[in-house]
């Protein structure tokens, strides 16, 4: 069993309201939605595990058990090609649950004409697989967010 925590400060908005169909429609996996506060922000690693693709602008980390969670900041901003994204890890690296790997400004993302709403993935996962998911509310980096079984 693995619980997903938030890697962002901010409000759960659950995948339903997140502005593209690939994760609104969960084709990616289930999971939730964070609506970010509009501050520089380290976005932190949901999980213990190993870091198994890197991009400034998403990151998937796979636990003990497998289970590759995706953090994906934003939407549509690979588009941005970068910047204003600070990568603080590598892919490979292991990282512990609340390692900063992603440095951003979610206002930046807003101002560049992105949404900044990040989408919190379990990959590869049913909707069974998860419980006691949050899709609404305020939420700390660090609070759970899912709990996989």
């Amino acid at each position: 069993m693995t619980t997903v925590t938030s890697p962002l400060a901010g409000r759960a908005v659950g995948l339903a309201s997140v502005p593209d169909p690939v994760f609104s429609g969960a084709m990616v996996g289930p999971g939730t939605a964070i609506d970010p506060v509009r501050e520089p922000s380290e976005a932190v690693s949901p999980v213990d595990g190993v870091i198994v693709s890197l991009h400034p602008h998403a990151f998937v980390v796979v636990d003990e058990q497998g289970h590759g969670v995706l953090t994906h900041l934003g939407i549509d901003t690979v588009q941005l090609n970068g910047e204003g994204f600070e990568l603080l890890v590598n892919k490979g690296d292991t990282v512990t649950r609340g390692q900063g790997i992603v440095r951003w400004d979610p206002s930046a993302v807003e101002a560049a004409g992105k949404s900044p709403v990040c989408p919190i993935v379990a990959l590869e996962a049913t909707a069974e697989a998860l419980s006691e998911l949050r899709d609404n509310g305020d939420v700390k980096a660090g609070d759970s967010l899912f709990v996989w079984k």
